[in-house]
């Protein structure tokens, strides 16, 4: 009866590991995917000085590749009937797993204070069209590039940029550009379908949708990944933890 219930628990941490070491690819995978920024979102987050999102996603990366490597030593160890090698494991694993918890609950409290539209429209209204700094020009090519690409315009609306103060209105009159002309409609060539028509705010020409749920869906995709499926993996690794705990203890 002692060996069928070894029998039992070395399959229960030779499958909890194998689960561990796949989730650990995905992680891995995830968290490259993440902090490659393919949303192109990075000039926001850096300006601000809250890119701890994507200081979770490098730690995310560490812990994926070694929640991989982890997964394979478990099950070699658990087959092979090691108390050392188990103990070994469980030290190794406790140590990633603090790692984990330090990336899941760094992405997640940045993600929190970034999804702020104040914070956002400020930090807009501040640095577009301001060349005095490197990273006032790429948060000014950022926004450049969301309002061409998604058909946007401001963080709520067109009217941030003839309600609020802004750098850009410094340096065009609001009767001549009351908003960036990349707020404008254009053709397949790239030039604007009517400029009178977008700066009288013909809804036709000019684009009325702020551009804030684009930058919140990138920010909340990173932290799915980088937070909420390393939480998840935390949880199963915990319960393997224990299984393995209690097959260490009763060999």
């Amino acid at each position: 009866m002692a060996d069928k219930g070894n029998a039992g628990l070395i399959a229960m941490v030779v499958f909890g590991n194998a689960v561990i070491l796949l989730c650990g690819l995905a992680l891995f995978a995830e968290t490259i995917w993440a902090v490659t920024d393919p949303y192109y979102v990075y000039p926001v987050l850096g300006a601000t000085g809250k890119d701890d999102v994507f200081a979770g996603g490098w730690i995310g990366i560490f812990c994926g590749f070694s929640f991989f490597l982890l997964g394979i030593y478990g099950i070699v160890a658990a087959i092979k009937g090691s108390r050392t090698m188990l103990m070994v494991y469980l030290v190794l694993m406790m140590i990633v797993y603090i790692f984990e918890c330090a990336s899941c609950i760094t992405s997640f409290t940045h993600r929190d204070y970034m999804v702020n539209t104040n914070i956002i429209k400020a930090q807009m209204l501040t640095r577009f069209s301001d060349n005095s700094s490197s990273t006032s020009i790429e948060v000014t090519n950022f926004w450049k590039r969301i309002m061409l690409e998604r058909k946007c315009c401001g963080v709520d609306g067109p009217q941030d940029w003839v309600n609020y103060a802004s750098t850009f209105r410094t340096s065009h009159m609001e009767s001549e550009a009351p908003w960036p002309f990349w707020c404008c409609a254009r053709n397949d060539n790239f030039e604007i379908l009517n400029v009178d028509g977008c700066r009288v705010g013909l809804s036709p020409y000019v684009f009325t949708e702020g551009c804030f749920q684009h930058i919140g869906h990138a920010i909340d995709s990173y932290t799915w990944g980088i937070s909420w499926f390393g939480f998840a993996i935390l949880m199963w690794t915990m319960l393997v933890m224990f299984v393995t705990m209690y097959h260490y203890f009763t060999m």
